[in-house]
């Protein structure tokens, strides 16, 4: 096997899957972000039944893939496209530095003019909202006032006004099709997220001469990513029902809860059919996902592309447009017809060259953590391996599927064997694996990424002396705790925008990290000796391997400061670190330039090693 060219596996774009694409109403146009010109750009293309073949594959015609056209002053990356209930507008997400300060931008789809609705901002939007269903507002989360709450934006460029503060930060909003209800995804405890029923512009019921007052509604359970159905008597939400999530269904005028499926696996993402006869979801089992929906009260039907990972399903009169990837695909847009077996890909970001190169397909495997636990993680065996990496997912509340992931691709094909926990604390694996870290952030979850390391020694994968750990976000954090509580493990490491100290990280943080901070690791106060124990910062003087920290100027979820500080610490005390800061990117490097600068001389730091 020949050994992958990394800025050429890069520079392959792909579908955003983190925030979502749009159809619009009239079911003939799909619209998302897409960084194939290198940047986070919005892309548009007609939905239409004629398609050519390529490699076996039915698609539509690449041409029709066109460019969103902008307005030229507008720089920055764009997401989560959103089409205006008469498909006239569209709102997107601005981000101009990296920082996920988002902003929100209206254009109009008959002139081409696009109005920022909220310039030169001091405070941050989440990147979901919703529009009014007469389309002269958006309803958006805000935390001008210190909070993610809801706010009303028109989009005549007059002032908002916030509406509703729950308390908690808020992550999603979705308003009724009738205009009457406005439903709200907000934190809960550790984990968890709640959802908000609220009234808004209902109609007050009259008897005997006194107007009825509808309260604002709490979904009683840990639910997520709601949905409203067209007629809006229904709001489809993901909700935990025992161990793992299903989708349940919340009735408006009897506030009562009944549940479309049960059964082993998360069911999220629930999406309607606009004729609000068929309701489908995302069903994930461990590494792999489908797509299963139900007609009325027929049985569940499941379709998928392959075994990879779905996202985001939408329909249209006859099929349904979701994204999907896996190890040897980057994430595009698919379009699978629901009444036969045929399908169509929409968007194609894979070139020719890498089409063809020799991917090495992950496996799914358990291993005995320090507790004797059986861990489950993704192994890319890597031919006549004697060196190897743990990679480490972020989140935490995340897992590692069979995904595409060009850094492990290129590690196995140079002959790295690379184990991918995911860790006590990921999602995937039901509710208490995911809820078993918390208070415990810095321990069971290190310990279980540690074990890897021995997994890896037992099973002959690896020389002892010859493993590197790597991560980014929470899986950079865990890297530095890999060497600082681990250092006989581990030959070399590189943390990818990582937070080393809990006590002045969570001093510097946005209101809602602050929030997460202390549902899943305690008051900062109370539990000052923890939070001190979880810091690897305190600790670094544990290291014995080279150390490698790569950071945004710009990340407001992981602050330059602590890779600064540990620099400098590790400097002071004669250990070997490199830092790479990068000035104007923040967590997620948005400049392709940037990420193919920082990947490749991350691979180059653990090769000084590993070889």
């Amino acid at each position: 096997m020949s050994i992958l060219n990394l800025s050429q596996l890069l520079r392959v774009p792909h579908v955003d899957s983190g925030l979502n694409f749009d159809i619009s109403p009239d079911g003939q146009r799909l619209i998302f972000s897409w960084n194939k010109s290198g940047k986070w750009e919005l892309w548009q293309m007609p939905l239409q039944e004629e398609h050519s073949s390529r490699n076996g594959i039915p698609q539509l015609n690449e041409e029709n893939a066109a460019l969103f056209t902008m307005t030229p002053h507008l720089e920055g990356a764009k997401f989560s496209p959103l089409f205006s209930p008469d498909g006239t507008q569209l709102a997107y997400a601005l981000d101009m530095d990296g920082s996920e300060s988002y902003q929100i931008v209206i254009q109009d789809l008959q002139t081409n003019i696009a109005t920022n609705l909220t310039p030169n901002i001091a405070y941050a939007h989440q990147p979901n909202f919703s529009w009014s269903p007469d389309g002269k507002m958006l309803a958006v989360l805000s935390d001008k006032h210190g909070q993610f709450a809801l706010h009303l934006l028109p989009v005549d460029g007059t002032s908002g006004r916030m509406i509703k503060n729950v308390f908690h930060p808020c992550w999603d909003v979705k308003w009724s099709p009738d205009g009457q209800w406005i439903a709200i995804e907000a934190e809960s405890t550790a984990s968890d997220r709640s959802i908000y029923v609220m009234p808004i512009n209902r109609p007050r019921k009259t008897g005997k001469n006194k107007a009825t007052k509808v309260h604002t509604t709490q979904l009683k359970l840990n639910a997520q990513n709601p949905a409203w159905s067209p007629d809006s008597k229904f709001l489809a939400f993901s909700g935990e029902n025992g161990e793992w999530h299903d989708i349940g269904l919340f009735n408006v005028d009897s506030q009562e809860i009944t549940w479309v499926n049960e059964s082993a696996g998360d069911d999220t993402q629930p999406a309607w059919s606009r004729s609000g006869e068929s309701i489908g979801w995302i069903h994930s089992i461990g590494a792999r996902t489908s797509f299963q929906f139900k007609r009325g009260n027929a049985s569940i039907e499941e379709k998928k592309i392959g075994d990879g990972v779905h996202y985001f399903p939408q329909f249209t009169s006859d099929s349904v447009v979701i994204l999907y990837e896996d190890p040897q695909h980057p994430c595009d847009l698919w379009k699978i017809a629901l009444e036969d077996e045929s399908i169509q890909q929409l968007t194609n970001s894979l070139s020719n060259e890498i089409h063809d190169a020799e991917f090495i397909q992950p496996e799914e495997v358990w291993y005995a953590g320090k507790d004797g636990t059986q861990i489950p993680a993704l192994l890319y065996r890597a031919k006549d391996s004697t060196r190897a990496v743990i990679n480490i997912h972020g989140g935490p509340n995340w897992l590692f599927q069979f995904l595409w992931y060009p850094i492990m691709s290129y590690m196995a094909s140079r002959g790295w064997t690379v184990l991918a926990p995911n860790y006590r604390g990921s999602s995937g694996y039901g509710k208490k694996w995911q809820n078993a870290s918390r208070y415990d952030m810095g321990g069971v979850d290190n310990d279980d990424c540690a074990a890897g390391a021995n997994y890896l020694i037992a099973n002959g994968l690896v020389e002892k002396d010859k493993i590197g750990v790597t991560g980014r976000s929470h899986g950079g954090y865990l890297t530095m705790t890999c060497l600082t509580r681990y250092p006989e493990l581990f030959a070399v490491g590189s943390a990818v925008v990582p937070f080393l100290n809990w006590i002045k990280s969570h001093k510097n943080s946005r209101e809602d990290l602050q929030h997460w901070n202390i549902e899943n690791m305690g008051d900062p106060h109370e539990n000052h000796e923890l939070w001190i124990a979880r810091s690897p910062y305190f600790f670094l003087d544990n290291i014995n391997a080279p150390v490698q920290m790569i950071c945004g100027g710009n990340d407001a979820r992981c602050p330059a400061s602590d890779s600064i500080d540990a620099r400098d610490k590790l400097v002071e005390l004669g250990k070997q670190v490199e830092l790479l800061l990068y000035k104007d990117e923040g967590h997620s490097f948005l400049d392709t330039e940037n990420l193919i600068d920082s990947e490749i001389k991350r691979m180059e730091f653990l090769a000084k090693v590993l070889g």
